[in-house]
């Protein structure tokens, strides 16, 4: 299990665009399980929407990108000094709204990785419901070519 420290290490992400808590299982090279706990002082639910909080689709997406870099990052040899590049996202659908007080369990799965491509499938749940999935495409670079 890997905390919110351990994560800052591998991802240069922060807040508030920082959207995974934990990870709860890596297996390099093969899969993912994060979890992102959505709190009702997220930023974003000021205006999306501030009668009917719903955390928006595009950072659903975005925590699934966000786990799937730490287990591409975990699969390089040098996980602290690689970077991924997002370059497509496919088969995005949502299924239900996240709400205020939801947890979010990000479970990904590397469906191909080659000369530094990789193509990974993402579903999010909240309890056992699936919210929202895609297959996402991504490159890996040096981490100080990024900077």
């Amino acid at each position: 299990m890997f905390d919110a420290d351990s994560i800052r290490k591998i991802i240069p992400h922060r807040y508030p665009f920082l959207l995974i808590d934990k990870i709860l299982e890596v297996k390099p090279g093969e899969s993912v399980v994060a979890i992102k706990n959505v709190s009702v002082n997220e930023p974003f639910f000021q205006g999306h929407f501030p009668h009917r909080s719903i955390m928006p689709g595009v950072l659903i997406l975005e925590g699934m990108a966000q786990a799937g870099a730490f287990l591409l990052l975990h699969t390089t040899e040098n996980p602290e000094s690689a970077f991924m590049y997002l370059g497509g996202i496919e088969k995005a659908r949502f299924r239900k709204p996240v709400l205020p007080g939801d947890q979010l369990r990000f479970e990904l799965r590397l469906l191909k990785f080659r000369l530094g491509s990789c193509k990974f499938e993402g579903k999010a749940y909240v309890d056992d419901t699936l919210v929202a999935e895609a297959t996402f495409l991504s490159v890996v670079g040096d981490r100080e070519g990024a900077q």
